[in-house]
């Protein structure tokens, strides 16, 4: 009968060490994921940040180049003619 005491005493204790593996793994885990949900929070806002730069920018170029092409419209159709030609040209050679 002792033997079954000593027995369901190591039992008990190793469950109860199980448990506490299991706690601290739990623990572990939602640090772990809310450090993933900050970082990726923080990676998202940047992100928008350098879309919505971006954008600008492009905007901004747009404007210039219109504004370029409204001042000057025989000069942007000898451009656009040139480009047109080394354009054809490299892509003929390949």
């Amino acid at each position: 009968m002792a033997t079954k005491a000593s027995e369901h005493e190591t039992t008990d204790q190793i469950a109860g060490k199980a448990h506490e593996a299991v706690d601290r793994a739990a623990q572990t885990a939602g640090k772990a994921e809310e450090y993933a949900r900050e970082h990726a929070s923080h990676a998202d806002e940047r992100v928008r940040e350098a879309a919505a730069h971006g954008r600008q920018r492009a905007d901004d170029m747009l404007e210039r180049v219109t504004s370029y092409v409204r001042e000057k419209p025989l000069m942007s159709i000898g451009i656009a003619f040139i480009a047109g030609v080394l354009y054809s040209s490299l892509t003929r050679r390949r």
